[in-house]
C-alpha cells in the first residue's frame, strides 16, 4: 500500500528518487516514471491522510509545485467559455465531474481517459456540502486532483471549481450577513487552495412571492455580485477567474427566459455599483427538471425524470446573446445513459455528474461486503433522523449514504476490489465524454486557453531544510 509519511522528512526521504526541491523552493523532478508510478500517490496519499499538519501542508505544497514542474496547471476555463459565447466553437458540452470518493484515483481515472481521445475540456469540482460530509477541503481537493494529473501523465490546464457554493435560506433568514460573510471565506479559501473556478448558488434567496419577477431575482443576483465582485479582488493578476451564478434552485419549478433576463440585468447593475467594469459571470445554471442525486424508489432504484431541453436550449441561447457561453445543467448524472448526447445537441454549456459515480462504487460487486455492511451500520447509527416520513429503508440509505463518505474515506481509499471499481468507472467516462463531445477537445483547449504565470506559495520551511 501506498505509504503515508508522518513527516516532512520523511515525506522527502519517500521521495527522493522522484523529485527534489531546490533551494530555491522549486521543485525538479528526477523521475518522471516513478513519479507517475509511486510518488505522486505518496504525494495524495500523505496530504489525505497524514495526521501532522506540517506534513500534509508540505504534501499540498509538494502537488502544486510538482504539477507546475511537470507542465500542469490549475487554470480557469474562462478563455474556453468567452470563444463559446462568441460562437467559435460548439457541440461540446463541458462535464463536470464531483468526485467525492477515492479522488486521487479517479481523477487519474478520469485524465487518462480524456488523454486516451485526446480531449482536454473537462472540470473537476466540488460543492461546499460536499466538502462537508466528504472531509475534503477546498487544499484538500485540489491536491488530490493534481496529484492524479501528475499520475495520468496529463499535460496542459486542469480545471478545478468550486460547485455550489451555496446560500443557505433557512440561516439567511435570520443572519443573512452571516451567511454572506461565509460565502466570501468560502471563496477566499478557494482561491487559496489554486481553484480558478467558481459557481455561486444564491437561487435559493429566490422569492417567488414578490409581485415582479425583477424584484424575485433580485436578492439572487445582488448577492452573487458581491462574491464576484471580491474574487475579482482576489484572483491573481493576468488570470480571471471564471464565475458562474444560478437562476433556479435544482430540484424546483423550471427556469423561465423572462427569470434568467431578469437576473441577468439585476446583476449587471449590482457588479457595476460594487466593482465597475468588473467582468461579470461566464454561465449560468438553470432548472430543467433534475433533481441533485435523483428522486429514489421505494423498492430500490432511481425514478424516470422528466427533463425539458427545450428550456436548456432556450435559455442557453439567451445567455449567449448576453455574453456568456450558455447555460448549465445540474443534477445529471442519475439520468438514462442514452440521454446525454442531447446535451451538446441543444447547446448546453456544461453539465454536473456526482451521484452516478458514487452510486458506481458503492453498489459495485468488488466493494468489500463487510465495508459496505460497516457503512450501513453506521448510517443507521448516526443517520436516522435524516429519514423522511414513508421513506423505505432502500430509499433512506439511498439518501444518506453519502454522509459515510468523510468518516469511511481512508477505508474507501483502501478498497481492495478498487481496480475492478475504477475500470467501471473508466467505462462511464469513456461514455459520457463520446456523448458530450470531450473526445477531440484538447485542440479547442490548447487554442484558447494558455499558460499564465500563477505564483505558487512559498515552499514549507520543512521541505528546504
Amino acid at each position: 500500500m501506498t505509504r503515508i509519511a508522518s513527516s516532512p522528512a520523511v515525506l522527502r526521504q519517500l521521495l527522493s528518487a522522484s523529485l527534489r526541491v531546490t533551494p530555491a523552493g522549486a521543485v525538479e523532478i528526477l523521475d518522471p516514471k516513478q513519479l507517475r508510478d509511486s510518488g505522486a500517490a505518496t504525494i495524495a496519499w500523505t496530504a489525505a491522510f497524514s495526521t501532522d499538519e506540517a506534513t500534509v501542508a508540505a504534501a499540498q505544497w509538494l502537488a502544486r509545485a510538482t504539477a507546475v514542474a511537470a507542465g500542469i496547471q490549475s487554470a480557469s476555463i474562462a478563455p474556453l467559455y468567452a470563444a463559446r459565447a462568441n460562437g467559435a466553437y460548439e457541440g461540446l458540452t463541458v462535464p463536470a465531474l464531483n468526485l467525492r470518493s477515492q479522488v486521487f484515483e479517479m481523477a487519474r481515472t478520469a485524465l487518462e481517459t480524456a488523454a486516451a481521445m485526446d480531449g482536454a475540456a473537462l472540470i473537476f469540482e466540488l460543492a461546499r456540502s460536499e466538502q462537508t460530509y466528504t472531509f475534503q477541503r477546498p487544499a484538500d481537493y485540489a491536491t488530490s486532483i493534481l496529484c492524479g494529473a501528475i499520475a495520468a501523465g496529463w499535460r496542459g490546464p486542469v480545471f478545478i471549481q468550486g460547485d455550489h457554493y451555496q446560500f443557505v435560506a433557512k440561516k439567511y433568514a435570520t443572519d443573512p450577513e452571516g451567511v454572506a460573510s461565509e460565502i466570501a471565506r468560502a471563496c477566499r479559501l478557494a482561491v487559496d487552495a489554486g481553484y480558478r473556478n467558481i459557481d455561486i448558488d444564491a437561487s435559493t434567496l429566490v422569492d417567488l412571492a414578490l409581485p415582479t419577477v425583477p424584484e424575485q431575482q433580485r436578492v439572487n443576483a445582488v448577492r452573487t455580485a458581491e462574491a464576484v465582485a471580491l474574487v475579482r479582488e482576489l484572483e491573481p493578476a493576468g488570470i480571471e477567474i471564471s464565475m458562474g451564478g444560478e437562476i433556479g434552485e435544482v430540484g424546483h419549478q423550471n427556469s423561465t427566459a423572462e427569470e434568467l433576463a431578469a437576473y441577468l440585468d439585476e446583476f449587471d447593475v449590482a457588479l457595476a455599483s460594487r466593482r465597475a467594469g468588473a467582468r461579470g459571470l461566464r454561465k449560468v445554471s438553470v432548472q430543467t427538471g433534475t433533481s441533485h442525486g435523483g428522486v429514489p424508489l421505494p423498492g430500490g432504484g432511481v425514478a424516470e425524470v422528466a427533463l425539458d431541453f427545450t428550456v436548456l436550449q432556450e435559455l442557453g441561447e439567451l445567455a449567449r446573446a448576453r455574453g456568456l457561453a450558455g447555460a448549465v445543467q445540474h443534477g445529471a448524472s442519475t439520468l438514462p445513459e442514452d440521454l446525454f448526447h442531447r446535451f451538446p445537441e441543444v447547446g448546453a454549456a456544461e453539465i454536473h455528474l456526482a451521484t452516478g459515480f458514487q452510486n458506481i462504487l458503492l453498489d459495485h460487486p468488488a466493494l468489500d461486503a463487510n465495508l459496505r455492511a460497516e457503512i450501513t451500520a453506521w448510517l443507521r447509527a448516526n443517520a436516522a433522523d435524516e429519514a423522511k416520513p414513508g421513506d423505505s429503508d432502500e430509499q433512506f440509505l439511498y439518501r444518506t449514504r453519502k454522509k459515510a463518505l468523510g468518516p469511511f474515506k481512508q477505508a474507501l481509499w483502501e478498497a481492495a476490489g478498487t481496480p475492478e471499481i475504477l475500470e467501471t468507472q473508466r467505462a462511464k467516462f469513456q461514455s459520457l465524454f463520446s456523448q458530450l463531445g470531450v473526445a477531440g477537445s484538447r485542440t479547442l483547449v490548447e487554442r484558447y486557453v494558455t499558460q499564465v504565470a500563477d505564483p505558487l506559495p512559498p515552499a514549507p520551511a520543512d521541505l528546504l531544510s
